[in-house]
């Protein structure tokens, strides 16, 4: 009996189980919580849907409304700006609806954290429109995250550290009830804590929100309360069946989100606007910001304009990356120059790097070897007073400033000795 005949005959004698069809569990829409008629009364509606129900209220704002310093109508302004730029930047967006996105939540990580407040601000025809939806309980998830509208795609997100909580915490939870709901959707995020760090690095000395609108924004929240005890409050709220102190947690997130639209315009108008000044400091960061996304252009532009607008001290760490735009280009007299520009109010250990970077083209370009010396050594003596650097930092910049140092001097040897010998 052949190979195949074989198999065939034990193939028969395998007793097939039956496929048993997968049975889906029906989706049982939980009560009411009886506290309902007591957070209605307090302002908020009570929305139902298939899964159950969740509490929503609605704030309305024209288009003149002023939060801090700005007006929210000037949104559209921003969007056109980032409409009619030629690039890629992390905070652009891309001609989809923007949503101002901030949520509320029982803890900070693990599966037993919900959501319990998800807060959105949209525009719409002649007005802004808020829409905040407050989970009515544990068992009511669905309905809460179903109303969010969040599985809807062709929408741009912008949230305040969204991409590492609020983000993460909503897939968590779209996960768990992932049998009932419709895929969430990946929308453009845009994060403008990260943009906020980028723009204000070494000028601000933290980047909490509130800080950003009182320094930056022009709001100060007065009756706030910490974005700590929120949920404390929330559970109170649930357990007592009193909503009153929750509705000061929805004026909290209310003023979060009001503040996300008024940095997404402010930082828009900094980066894209050469007229819309905040500082050297945040200016420089910017041009950074462009070189390092490789628009090399739009960096040099923005140094150029801080050096052309500001005092020789105040731009000094843009006369530092200046000098690599030039260098970038083979430009090395202009480089030379912009590096020894930069000198005059740089910190030890940024003026270690561009003296490093003076003796490079001191060396391999003008072939003045006197001044390649001076500018190593120079570094060096900056390398032993400095206490910015961690000791095995200053033991490796040694090593490599001395092994420079040694060939300069052996080539400075050689071409003596040649000079010698032409005579």
């Amino acid at each position: 009996m052949s190979f195949e005949k074989n198999l065939l005959q034990m193939k028969k004698l395998i007793k097939k189980k039956p496929v048993k069809p997968q049975l889906l569990t029906p989706f049982v829409v939980p009560q009411k919580p009886k506290y309902t008629d007591e957070w209605v009364k307090a302002g908020l509606t009570v929305i139902e849907n298939e899964f159950g129900i969740v509490f929503e209220k609605k704030i309305i704002y024209d288009l003149d409304h002023i939060h801090g310093d700005i007006k929210l109508s000037e949104v559209f302004d921003a969007l056109a700006l980032w409409n009619s730029f030629q690039g890629v930047h992390p905070i652009s967006t891309e001609g989809q609806q923007v949503i101002f996105f901030d949520t509320e939540t029982t803890g900070l990580k693990g599966t037993g954290t919900y959501i319990f407040l998800i807060g959105q601000l949209v525009w719409k025809k002649g007005h802004f429109e808020m829409t905040q939806h407050v989970l009515a309980d544990p068992s009511n998830e669905a309905a809460f995250l179903y109303e969010s509208n969040l599985w809807k795609p062709g929408h741009t997100v912008v949230t305040y550290n969204g991409k590492s909580f609020d983000w993460p915490q909503l897939q968590t939870r779209w996960i768990l009830n992932r049998e009932h709901l419709p895929r969430l959707a990946d929308p453009v995020h845009i994060d403008l804590l990260h943009g906020s760090r980028r723009i204000w690095r070494n000028e601000l000395d933290q980047f909490k929100l509130v800080q950003i609108e009182e320094e930056k924004l022009g709001f100060k929240r007065v009756g706030d309360i910490p974005g700590h005890l929120a949920p404390i409050i929330y559970l109170d709220a649930v357990k007592s069946g009193n909503p009153t102190t929750l509705l000061k947690v929805l004026k909290h997130n209310e003023w979060d989100i009001l503040s996300l639209l008024t940095l997404y315009v402010h930082t828009t108008k900094l980066i894209l606007q050469d007229q819309y000044n905040d500082s050297s400091v945040s200016s420089t960061n910017i041009g950074k910001w462009f070189s390092d996304l490789k628009d090399f252009d739009r960096g040099q532009v923005a140094f150029e304009e801080i050096i052309s607008q500001y005092s020789k001290s105040e731009a000094a760490q843009a006369f530092y990356y200046l000098g690599f735009e030039y260098k970038r280009r083979k430009q090395m007299n202009f480089a030379y120059e912009a590096f020894e520009k930069s000198l005059t109010n740089l910190s030890d250990v940024w003026q270690i790097k561009t003296y490093e970077e003076l003796a490079k083209i001191a060396e391999h370009v003008k072939k003045d070897f006197d001044a390649a010396i001076g500018h190593v050594e120079l570094a060096v003596l900056l390398l032993h007073q400095t206490k910015n650097l961690k000791p095995l930092q200053k033991d490796r910049k040694k090593m490599e400033f001395n092994k420079r140092l040694q060939r300069i001097i052996n080539k400075q040897t050689i071409s003596r000795a040649s000079a010698d010998f032409d005579t």
